[in-house]
């Protein structure tokens, strides 16, 4: 693959080519997450809010595969820009040694902890023990789960976004048709519950994995996966760590939001935290096609930046920008006309279908401008500046919003945890500007020069 058409392409038809196979499957991914929910719930509201009580580990478990993948995704795309193809396949390599150990870590301490963690949110034994029953299972995927993501930013980083769609695609609908033969024992399965749910997640992992070794293995891409780059090599390393890391805490961070909310919520009713847990799970059809046109552009800037491209690269961040502010814009759409029958998918309490709709209105508000954060942290990410971008994520999830939800929660009750995240957006995203600019551009003489 001749991996320099990110540089010749047009702007737009490239973002666009690059982004859309990645938005198909972030759309695909997203069907999976409210299928998913969807069957729990019909087991019981416990298991629906069990569901919602293991969420936080299991976005922190993604965070921690999917931010290592991007300081891979990084360096890959940096080192191809810069045309040093052997350092290129020496970062696809040792990244996947390195997520090999983090895989295995991983499945060991999230099993340990995760019976003090439920306890810490929820005195019902049912509930405890219905996480329990789905965590041991849905954890044991870890290491699948990861190599996937890794096996996922390297093909993107080389411009192959058609087998990354193909795979995502199809752990996802192995998912989605697993579930209810699983969960309530149709045909010859036998009915395994809320176990049934975490196998059907596992599973569709493992899939998606098992597509990205056969297309490795019969259709070679730019970079190689050998054991003379398995070396050791503090500075390369270094530098993966160092673009990993700060993206691992900004996707680990809403994990510690939900968590921190869900303790706030609790002093109100267990009923707030399943909404909290719906609205998470319905974001999915907003965020995830944003994530996956941050995917598409991701490579594409840090290719850019790597070849001395600045004028493309300010050019790519506002493509993607007016991409990502689109989807923000009809999702807005959606969730203030049909709130009501969105939560009415996941539950059966009217009280709770209610207050829910009432919430996810209120949350609404900040989607729009919510683009702004969401497009520059993975704009900096791209371009291997991940400090920067764990600054805009750190005021995004914690700084503002914890203190804002615990202050409101005070004065208007549940309600004013709702407002602040509307509150939040508009803050972050004055911040997020600022951020960019200072860490990617500066100015001389009205010119755009790269730092």
């Amino acid at each position: 693959m001749n991996e320099t058409f990110m540089k010749e392409k047009p702007v737009v038809p490239l973002i666009a080519s690059m982004a859309l196979p990645m938005v198909i499957s972030m759309l695909v991914n997203s069907l999976y997450n409210i299928v998913d929910s969807f069957f729990v719930a019909q087991i019981s509201e416990d298991a629906m809010t069990a569901l919602s009580l293991v969420f936080p580990v299991q976005n922190l478990i993604n965070a921690l595969g999917i931010g290592f993948g991007i300081g891979i995704n990084a360096m890959i795309s940096l080192q191809l820009g810069a045309g040093k193809k052997e350092q290129a396949s020496m970062a696809a390599t040792m990244g996947l040694g390195l997520s090999t150990l983090h895989g295995v870590v991983i499945t060991i301490v999230s099993l340990l902890v995760m019976p003090g963690f439920l306890r810490l949110f929820t005195e019902s034994e049912a509930v405890a023990d219905l996480g329990m029953r789905y965590s041991v299972i849905v954890f044991l995927f870890s290491l699948a789960n990861i190599l996937g993501v890794s096996f996922e930013k390297i093909f993107q980083a080389v411009g192959n976004m058609k087998t990354t769609m193909t795979a995502l695609m199809s752990g996802c609908i192995a998912n989605i048709i697993l579930d209810p033969f699983l969960i309530f024992g149709i045909g010859p399965f036998p009915a395994m519950g809320i176990e049934g749910a975490a196998l059907a997640t596992g599973l569709g992992q493992a899939l998606s994995l098992v597509i990205y070794l056969a297309v490795y293995r019969f259709r070679p891409i730019p970079v190689r996966i050998s054991r003379r780059y398995l070396v050791p090599d503090k500075a390369m390393a270094g530098r993966l760590y160092s673009i990993g890391i700060p993206a691992v805490l900004n996707l680990a961070l809403p994990s510690l939001l939900i968590a921190s909310l869900n303790t706030i919520l609790a002093a109100f009713s267990q009923s707030y935290i399943v909404i909290l847990g719906i609205y998470y799970k319905l974001q999915t059809f907003l965020y995830l096609p944003a994530n996956g046109i941050i995917q598409g552009m991701r490579p594409v800037i840090g290719y850019n930046y790597g070849a001395g491209e600045m004028g493309r690269v300010k050019k790519i961040y506002r493509v993607t920008l007016a991409m990502t502010g689109s989807i923000m814009i009809l999702g807005t759409v959606i969730c203030v006309g049909f709130a009501g029958p969105l939560m009415g998918m996941f539950t059966g309490n009217a009280e709770t279908i209610l207050d829910g709709t009432r919430a996810l209105r209120i949350i609404s508000g900040g989607f729009i401008i919510s683009a702004v954060s969401v497009t520059s942290c993975g704009a900096l990410e791209g371009l291997g500046k991940g400090t920067p971008s764990l600054v805009i994520s750190l005021f995004r999830y914690t700084l503002i919003i914890i203190p804002a939800a615990w202050l409101l929660s005070r004065l208007m009750g549940p309600e004013g945890v709702w407002h602040a995240f509307w509150i939040t957006e508009a803050v972050t995203a004055a911040v997020s500007l600022v951020v960019y600019r200072k860490a990617v551009f500066g100015t001389r003489d009205g010119e755009m020069t790269r730092c």
